[in-house]
């Protein structure tokens, strides 16, 4: 294809790669020269608290991806053009101060960024230019996978069978974004020949991922995936136990794009279908591979319902009365700081507070109990978790919450309620990931660990624990705290 635009400006935000990127391949296909851009949105950054993890990720991210542009040239100077401030004031400033006919980026489904990018395509298109958007960080987008009656899906299997019928290799297939790279990157203006910021220069905390096993950049993607992939064919078997090295570790990385999503589905999807793997094999396979169909489920719910950033996906719902006052306050504050007396969910938080990671299925249980145990709004919740969490990404943590409080699509059902001590013995049965997180409870025996109350006195004497003062009593009765959650969801179902 001739180059439609003299020079374009690529404008990176969840995409933090070269490799396998469509806004990047759809630019260098149009452009004779192509400028490189992230912008650090202070709109965002005002909003983390100063030792968010996830400004070190972006920026030892960029660092590297601003070293591979400069390889890839041959040429120091090139590389990555960083600003900060609002990306609606400086993508267009910035396209008509470098001459580019379009600026070229990556999708992005949730409600601010749609409305980001319709201030800057208006802006851009004053001044003659243009907006080009791509599908990049999910598979099927929007309107891609539909009923018969083309509406969306709200039911999560019926979704899944029908992605599964739609895949072809052609969906899965990299874009070789690569090519031409080095011919066509531009050298940068003298003015922004300067080295990426860190975090402390954007007056973030320094060395928030110290200790945490959490490789950044397309490089910590590869030594995750590489680690992964032998494991693989236990993923279904290992997955839901919080001390057994069982999940893949790169959500983070989906979550900015420093690993490609068709390359991870590519690789599920073969394997799940590789007869000279067992059966078993393949099952395992093809449940990471339902993962990643349940992140396109969720994308396409945030597109076709917006209303979920706010409001249950069920809108009776919304009618529910959660626990609030000061009582309620003190309980939310317990479940934050883990030291509810579950503990369980208090490893789960505690894991999270400390690293910004929490297991999947962790997730469940926790979320389950400040609802459904608790009694608080959902909402809190995500919330925090929002704050927390070294991954988040709307889509999936609003879904994931409404899910487990029965309010969203395809939700668990509302009289369904984790029992945090049987999934506890369940799921870590013997204590390991309790005691790596509670190491108050480590004296006592693996099968107390998991309902320390239920202990004898003197089994507590001997482990030298003092309920109440070592570790907390619980602060609910989860069998009493069942009942009235049964109560508050049971009136909705009178009334309906």
């Amino acid at each position: 294809m001739t180059p439609s635009y003299p020079v374009g400006l690529i404008w990176l935000r969840r995409d933090l790669r070269l490799a396998d990127n469509a806004a990047l391949y759809h630019a260098l296909q149009q452009c004779e020269k192509l400028y490189c851009v992230f912008v650090f949105d202070d709109s965002i950054l005002a909003a983390l608290p100063r030792a968010d993890r996830r400004v070190e990720f972006i920026c030892q991210s960029l660092t590297e991806l601003d070293a591979a542009l400069r390889e890839a040239a041959g040429r120091a100077h090139t590389g990555l053009i960083t600003r900060r401030g609002l990306p609606q004031d400086i993508i267009p400033a910035l396209a008509r101060q470098l001459g580019a006919g379009a600026v070229f980026c990556n999708d992005d489904d949730e409600p601010a960024a749609l409305a980001r990018d319709a201030q800057v395509a208006r802006s851009l298109k004053s001044q003659g230019q243009l907006l080009l958007r791509f599908k990049d960080h999910r598979i099927f987008a929007r309107d891609e996978v539909l009923t018969q009656n083309l509406s969306p899906f709200s039911v999560f299997t019926p979704y899944k069978n029908a992605w599964l019928r739609k895949i072809t290799p052609f969906y899965l297939s990299a874009y070789p974004s690569e090519r031409n790279l080095a011919s066509k990157l531009a050298d940068l203006p003298d003015t922004e020949r300067r080295p990426i910021p860190s975090a402390a220069d954007l007056g973030f905390a320094p060395d928030t991922l110290a200790g945490l096993r959490l490789p950044t950049g397309v490089s910590g993607a590869r030594q995750l995936l590489a680690d992964f992939l032998p494991r693989l064919p236990q993923y279904k078997t290992a997955r839901d136990f919080p001390a057994l090295k069982g999940p893949s570790y790169l959500s983070v990385h989906l979550r900015f794009g420093t690993v490609s999503i068709r390359e991870l589905a590519r690789l599920a999807h073969e394997a799940a279908h590789n007869e000279d793997w067992s059966a078993a094999a393949r099952e395992g396979a093809a449940t990471w591979l339902s993962e990643l169909i349940w992140r396109d489920f969720y994308f396409q719910i945030l597109a076709h319902q917006p209303y979920v950033v706010e409001r249950s996906f069920k809108p009776a719902y919304d009618a529910i009365e959660w626990e609030t006052g000061a009582e309620a306050d003190a309980l939310f504050a317990a479940w934050c700081e883990g030291r509810t007396g579950y503990p369980l969910v208090d490893a789960a938080m505690r894991q999270l507070n400390t690293s910004g990671y929490m297991h999947n299925r962790l997730r469940m249980v926790t979320a389950s109990f400040l609802v459904k145990d608790l009694g608080l709004d959902w909402r809190r919740g995500e919330a925090y978790f929002a704050e927390k969490l070294n991954d988040f990404d709307l889509a999936a943590n609003n879904g994931g919450w409404q899910w487990a409080a029965s309010t969203g699509c395809d939700a668990q059902p509302w009289f369904r309620i984790f029992n945090p001590v049987t999934q506890s013995e369940k799921f870590d049965p013997d204590g390991k990931f309790i005691a790596r997180y509670v190491p108050e409870l480590t004296p006592l025996p693996a099968k107390l660990r998991h309902a320390p109350w239920l202990a004898k006195p003197l089994e507590m004497a001997e482990a030298g624990i003092a309920l109440g003062l070592d570790y907390p009593l619980p602060v609910v009765d989860h069998a009493a705290a069942r009942e009235q959650t049964l109560a508050r969801y049971g009136i909705l179902k009178k009334e309906s």
